[in-house]
């Protein structure tokens, strides 16, 4: 990262640096423009695992990160988001807090992302993935020469040329469908998954007056997700749900998987 990076634990009772046990963890991912913070102030992630024994991991990732290695015009370098954290944190985290390898990860919007790239390009490291209004078909209806195709980065952290997460989606296709949820889900056989995802409408837990786009979007990448996911025979809980971008419904939707994350960890 040529930096230091913040990454907030939750630890359960009877945690501690010199214990002989190993507790599993719980990764949560945050979404774009947002930070390390971001479960723990916008939820009540504390208080719902504080009777678990499991570790809550919460790393920092950027404002636009996309959980990947940044390939900065065929130079790399930093920020190299995947390396901090499925290699130096990992390590970290069970050298020196007691995590174990028993691990399940979760996350909203570009932790959605994040969340299924992990976990497919890490095959077998999480027993679950869960993604909220994830965008898990970063292609989704991409034609050469459409400029347009990520539009997200740019649209979260102005004056940042998206171009040097992943490149052009035409000249380093191969880059984009290695980071691709939907292309790598073959990789997700045995990790139980979820997916859940708004239409963009004001739901029961409010919002815009309007029909919101990025969460109708996050909709149709999970469908395609999902359909690719079915035609492979790989199995998936999904809900889709009135609802628009916004934390109300993702403290929900963490609700909604978190007996299942629990369950898959043993916590």
């Amino acid at each position: 990262m040529n930096a230091q990076e913040k990454v907030r634990l939750l630890v359960p009772n009877g945690w501690s640096k010199t214990s002989s046990r190993t507790w599993p963890t719980l990764w949560l991912l945050h979404g774009g423009a947002d930070d390390y913070t971001a479960w723990t102030r916008e939820t009540d992630v504390a208080s719902l695992t504080a009777s678990s024994n499991v570790i809550v991991v919460m790393p920092e990732a950027g404002r636009c990160g996309n959980y990947s290695d940044w390939w900065n015009y065929g130079n790399g370098g930093p920020p190299a988001w995947e390396t901090f954290h499925m290699t130096e944190l990992r390590q970290i985290l069970e050298s020196r807090y007691r995590a174990s390898t028993v691990r399940a990860i979760a996350g909203n919007s570009m932790g959605g992302l994040g969340t299924m790239e992990y976990a497919a390009r890490f095959r077998g490291s999480f027993r679950m993935a869960a993604a909220f209004s994830g965008y898990l078909d970063t292609l989704l209806n991409h034609k050469p020469g459409d400029d347009s195709t990520g539009w997200g980065p740019s649209f979260t952290c102005p004056g940042t040329d998206w171009r040097r997460v992943w490149g052009d989606p035409d000249d380093q296709a191969s880059i984009w469908h290695a980071h691709n949820p939907y292309d790598l889900a073959d990789r997700l056989a045995g990790t139980k998954l979820w997916v859940a995802a708004g239409n963009g409408k004001t739901g029961p837990l409010g919002g815009l007056p309007f029909t919101d786009p990025v969460e109708s979007a996050a909709n149709d990448n999970a469908r395609a997700f999902v359909g690719r996911l079915n035609a492979l025979g790989i199995p998936v809980t999904t809900r889709y749900y009135d609802g628009q971008h916004s934390w109300p419904y993702w403290q929900r939707e963490l609700h909604n998987a978190y007996p299942a994350l629990r369950a898959s960890i043993g916590a």
